[in-house]
């Protein structure tokens, strides 16, 4: 039965106001916390055992913190990705596919000069990240623009290709490592790993690299010719067409943007974190990075707040799990949860139900 046999309908509001959504949005937020604190209590946790465990695991020490942000760092840059494309009305679903191709390019690009110094090293990883992960996004905006492909299903094949193509260059392929078991490489050159920023933590430059890039992209966005040309493309693309602007550019310039921010996450998991590349350690950060940009509001330091939020469920997990004994896996329901309780608020205070029965 729909709801119009019951006499209703669901319509738009003409407009919502800036705290009736801020209320809507608090009170969904609020209802996710009472369901995940359900959760805590089906696997015999107290919720507030548990919430404390968890924001003491992410914050309690400086140590702590620093790692947060660490777990954060690839985040940032996959949910600027999603926001960028998003922003323009591409739905880039392949950002997961472009952090591992922008890897494994600043890898080979990087070999090929090992031993060099670090000043020469690490302007080529970064630009060789950004470049393969454009090129690989701009095949889904090839597509798109050439053979009306949708980048939905394009990027999500893309995935896949460039998943086992790793694994195959890693498994007895020419970037295997030597004698080693597991499908990975051998370390990087020393020249090529990303400075830490502070004694005694793991908070590599890529964090600093990904407060620049949510800069750039909010000045791109806000104050440029080109992203006048994202935000008209995300309103009315034809309408951009009557004006003489070249839609086909706009989607392939839109995809490799996109798909170089992705690119520069899988850099700095490879060059900051594991000083290897392989497959198992740059999984599930482009997927993650669609929730991040959307819980941001596709605005980039909206991305930048989501990421650190989801950088600390992350680390301060596995705190939880040691004090509590919650498993950490948990946490991936956490963040579902909170998702969905967000998009129902935000429904909530941009439609209405209204009668149209008496």
């Amino acid at each position: 039965m729909t709801l119009e046999k019951l006499g209703y309908r669901i319509e738009p509001r003409a407009e919502t106001s800036g705290p009736a959504r801020a209320v809507a949005v608090s009170g969904a937020l609020a209802a996710s916390l009472v369901l995940c604190g359900l959760l805590f209590l089906a696997v015999g946790v107290s919720p507030v055992t548990a919430f404390q465990s968890l924001v003491q695991g992410a914050f309690g020490t400086w140590r702590a913190a620093t790692e947060t942000l660490v777990k954060a760092t690839p985040l940032i840059f996959t949910g600027l990705a999603t926001a960028v494309a998003f922003r323009a009305r591409l739905w880039n679903i392949g950002v997961e596919g472009q952090v591992f191709a922008g890897a494994m390019f600043a890898y080979w690009c990087q070999s090929a000069i090992a031993g060099t110094s670090p000043w020469i090293q690490l302007p080529v990883i970064v630009l060789g990240a950004m470049v393969g992960g454009g090129l690989y996004a701009g095949v889904a905006g090839l597509l798109k623009t050439r053979f009306r492909v949708d980048e939905v299903i394009s990027t999500v094949m893309l995935n896949y290709i460039i998943v086992y193509m790793l694994s195959l260059l890693l498994l007895k392929g020419p970037w295997s490592e030597a004698g080693g078991f597991f499908e990975q490489t051998a370390k990087v050159d020393a020249g090529a790993i990303l400075p830490i920023l502070f004694d005694k933590t793991r908070l590599h430059l890529g964090f600093l690299l990904a407060l620049i890039a949510a800069a750039l992209v909010y000045l791109m966005i806000k104050r440029s010719p080109v992203g006048y040309e994202i935000r008209a493309a995300g309103s009315n693309l034809r309408a951009l067409e009557v004006q003489g602007t070249n839609s086909r550019r706009v989607v392939l310039m839109v995809m490799f943007i996109s798909g170089a921010l992705a690119g520069l996450a899988g850099m700095s998991e490879v060059y900051g974190v594991h000083y290897r590349l392989k497959a198992g350690a740059l999984t599930s950060y482009g997927y993650t990075g669609i929730i991040v940009a959307i819980l941001g509001l596709l605005n980039p330091w909206g991305v930048v707040i989501a990421a650190i939020l989801f950088g600390a469920l992350v680390n301060g997990a596995t705190f939880m799990q040691i004090k509590t004994g919650v498993p950490s896996a948990l946490i991936y329901a956490i963040e579902a949860i909170l998702l969905l309780f967000y998009l129902a608020g935000w429904a909530a205070s941009s439609f209405k139900l209204k009668r149209i029965k008496p």
